[in-house]
């Protein structure tokens, strides 16, 4: 900081009374002045580019929709419709062939299975002793619950750990003995007997004690369990789960049986009945197990329909033995039987889809519901080609719409006209007048009747570049009738014009296009003026502490002869001069 004598001489016009750092300013400001052309030009150079992004962008949709017009995978979309959707639904691939197929189902296919034998479950007392029967450990399918039970209106209490003796005597007691209970071994069923109408339950029942025993009301004086009583439990483990031929796996926990040639291991010391279902439905066996408790047995069936057998084989151990598996009786699934178009020859399927390959319905397959006659039609997914050229006059018309504003001129009401930001350049022309010619010029070696989008029904507007589907009929029936012309018309491997938009769309957006090389180019304009407008602020700088200090040198001068001037006049005044 200069100074003379204590004053600040970076203050401006201190000594001199001239405001010389306005002038400064000024200065910088009237060399600054250049840069205003060079930032208006900046500005529609980023315009341009960013209009070229727009650009970019809807003609990468646009570009999406012809590389789906030239690929022949979409005219060989099939379609689908059945007489009666309720005896049969179908599907078509690319390969089926266009037209109608009458079928006439007589049987349905279905899954053969086996039967176990009934009554596998211990009675609940084989020796009738019923004083040994607990009620909480006795083989019922499902364990009886603590709380009352209504005879004839009568509530008998009963608790887990009563046995079944118990209970019968305390149905007794609590009737007065008009209603008596009994067991039979032979058949494993409970009966109550009264001198007249047996009438059981309430509304106030807690108990599930008469549902466990299957008693239920019947309008007389004798009522019997509905069903054997003794039941196989599927929780317990396989050694103790109440089958009246035990289970064992041979005393090594090694137990093994196969279905179907697959082997399917078993623990009965660990294992129980659920478990070894489960490990036979999820096994390869291509079976489910399930366990029928109506009727107390077990039940194998083929996880595919048709007569079809199922192989069964107790390898270590009596599993299937025990389980009544290897006794069932095998109910056979039955194949589809159907005719087709008439024909008096009966055809079969071991499955309710019908496929064929190498017939009139090759590449459909149909899937029977229910027996009787339908007929199922495939015909061409006409709608998604239609949809597609819709897709495209819409994408084209955003482009050129986009386009042709950027590149207008507009004239307000005082007359003064204002130039679209891509007025006059080259390549935004070009690609308008190269997007119409592509699309619109016949196809050379195209059909006679569809060589070029005017044949179906596509015209220009004749106000702008855009397009429009003029006459929809003209492309139905197009589509109806000459699929394959219109196939051609856009995706003829040479000639399409899918084909040629796609090809040119690659060359002006891809990765060396030419609107990608174009923004290039802008972009370098504008980085250009960037570093003109940084070379000038550095000579503004450089010029600005040059007339700063040359200022300084005059505010010192100054103060140095003011000084003088104030020492002469003093000493003057004083007489000492």
């Amino acid at each position: 900081m200069a100074t003379t004598s204590g004053v600040d001489l970076s203050i401006s016009g201190l000594a001199t009374g001239f405001d010389w750092k306005s002038v400064v300013t000024q200065l910088a400001n009237a060399e600054r002045a250049a840069e205003n052309p060079w930032k208006n030009t900046q500005l529609k150079i980023n315009g341009k580019n960013t209009a070229f992004d727009r650009i970019k962008g809807f003609l990468t949709t646009l570009q999406t929709d012809v590389q789906k017009l030239k690929d022949s995978s979409l005219y060989n979309g099939r379609t689908t419709s059945t007489s009666n959707s309720t005896l049969a639904t179908a599907i078509a691939g690319t390969d089926a062939t266009a037209g109608s197929f009458a079928f006439n189902i007589s049987q349905l296919a279905t899954a053969a299975r086996i039967n176990g034998t009934s009554d596998i479950g211990k009675p609940i007392s084989p020796d009738g002793n019923l004083a040994n029967v607990v009620l909480s450990s006795a083989g019922f399918a499902t364990t009886v619950t603590a709380g009352t039970f209504t005879v004839n209106g009568k509530q008998i209490t009963v608790a887990t750990t009563d046995t079944l003796q118990q209970v019968f005597d305390n149905i007794a007691a609590a009737t007065n003995n008009t209603v008596s209970a009994s067991y039979d071994t032979i058949t494993d069923k409970i009966t109550l007997t009264g001198s007249s109408e047996v009438i059981l339950g309430s509304a106030a029942d807690t108990s599930n004690f008469l549902q466990v025993t299957q008693l239920y009301n019947n309008g007389t004086g004798s009522i019997a369990s509905a069903a054997a009583l003794g039941r196989a439990r599927l929780t317990d483990t396989l050694s103790s789960a109440k089958l009246t031929t035990a289970i064992n796996d041979g005393g090594s926990g090694a137990g093994a049986f196969a279905i179907n040639g697959v082997t399917i291991a078993y623990n009965a010391s660990t294992d129980s009945l659920q478990n070894v279902l489960d490990r036979i439905t999820n096994s390869s066996a291509g079976v489910t197990a399930t366990y029928d408790s109506q009727n107390d047995r077990f039940v194998l069936a083929n996880k595919t329909t048709g007569d079809i057998g199922i192989g069964l084989q107790d390898v270590t151990g009596n599993f299937l033995a025990a389980t009544g598996l290897s006794g069932g009786t095998l109910t056979h699934g039955q194949n589809l039987l159907y005719t087709l178009d008439g024909s008096t020859q009966q055809l079969v399927s071991q499955t309710n889809t019908i496929t064929q390959d190498s017939s009139s319905i090759a590449g459909v397959s149909v899937t029977a519901l229910a027996m009787g006659s339908v007929t199922i039609t495939v015909g061409n997914d006409t709608a998604a080609v239609k949809t597609a050229i819709q897709n495209f006059i819409k994408d084209y018309n955003t482009v050129q719409s986009y386009i042709g504003t950027q590149t207008a001129s507009s004239t307000d009401a005082t007359g003064n006209v204002t130039a679209g930001i891509l007025s006059g350049d080259q390549d935004a022309n070009a690609l308008i007048s190269s997007l119409r010619s592509l699309s619109f010029a016949p196809i050379s070696g195209g059909s006679g009747t569809l060589d070029q989008l005017a044949k179906l029904g596509i015209q220009t507007n004749g106000k702008d570049n855009t397009i429009q589907l003029s006459d929809s009929t003209a492309l139905d029936t197009a589509l109806a009738g000459n699929l394959n012309a219109v196939r051609n018309l856009f995706a003829d491997a040479t000639n399409g014009v899918a084909v040629k938009l796609d090809n040119y769309l690659t060359k002006t957006i891809g990765d060396s296009g030419t609107i990608i090389n174009h923004q290039a180019s802008l972009t370098k304009q504008s980085s250009s003026i960037d570093a003109q407008i940084a070379n000038l602020e550095k000579t503004i700088a450089t010029d600005s502490a040059q007339w700063t200090k040359a200022f300084q040198a005059m505010e010192t001068a100054q103060a140095q002869i003011t000084q003088q001037l104030t020492y002469l006049t003093q000493s003057i005044t004083n007489g000492t001069l």
